[in-house]
């Protein structure tokens, strides 16, 4: 195995340790089919927390998005990103006027990975996600077949709070709810509130559909 694997390993055994990463399938089960998890987002460490709580078999078909400029800044993020977790890079800011940010995106599905999004676009210290952005109604649009998995992390926010570099231990979990999918017909702010509720439906403590 390489050093790359074994990294991952012992990073996902890390995130357990530190959060307990218990990943609960409340809608759906694990399965190897396309997916596109979306989560609340909460730290940093949300998409590697989501990543420790997949079966190990499900991580190498599983793609977190990560933020271009924050996770190259240094050689050992690129790496980890790139090497260890295949993460997608995205862009917060357009280069162009017509530069895609979804387009990294688009090509990893194209090209049939799953994938682990956050379609707040920024991160919430706390309470209920913000309003959904228009990424995630885009992706439904043209991967139909692609199972949406609404997910809730929490607790991590504790873990890793926003300017902290240091992981403290406190119990986390990840909840995974049932597949939704666009409906015919239905408009962009529809999807995007059915979705974030779909979400929020997955908290702990919150009664579920």
């Amino acid at each position: 195995m390489s050093l790359a694997h074994y990294t991952g390993l012992l990073l996902a055994g890390l995130a357990r340790l530190i959060t307990g990463a218990q990943g609960h399938w409340k809608g759906c089960p694990p399965m190897a089919e396309q997916r596109i998890y979306f989560a609340n987002h909460q730290s940093h460490f949300d998409w590697v927390l989501i990543w420790a709580a997949l079966p190990h078999e499900l991580r190498a078909q599983t793609r977190p998005i990560a933020a271009r400029d924050y996770w190259t800044s240094s050689p050992l993020k690129a790496w980890l990103t790139s090497a260890v977790f295949n993460a997608v890079y995205v862009s917060r800011t357009r280069a162009t006027p017509d530069e895609d940010p979804l387009e990294p995106l688009l090509e990893a599905l194209a090209a049939g990975d799953s994938v682990v999004i956050f379609p707040e676009g920024t991160r919430s210290n706390k309470g209920d996600p913000q309003a959904f952005k228009a990424g995630l109604f885009h992706l439904a649009e043209q991967f139909p077949q692609v199972k949406l998995i609404p997910t809730w992390i929490d607790n991590v926010q504790r873990v890793m709070p926003k300017g902290e570099v240091v992981p403290v231990p406190i119990l986390c979990t990840v909840t995974f709810g049932a597949a939704l999918s666009l409906e015919p017909g239905e408009d962009k702010r529809a999807f995007l509130e059915r979705a974030r509720a779909a979400v929020m439906a997955q908290r702990p403590g919150r009664s579920r559909p």
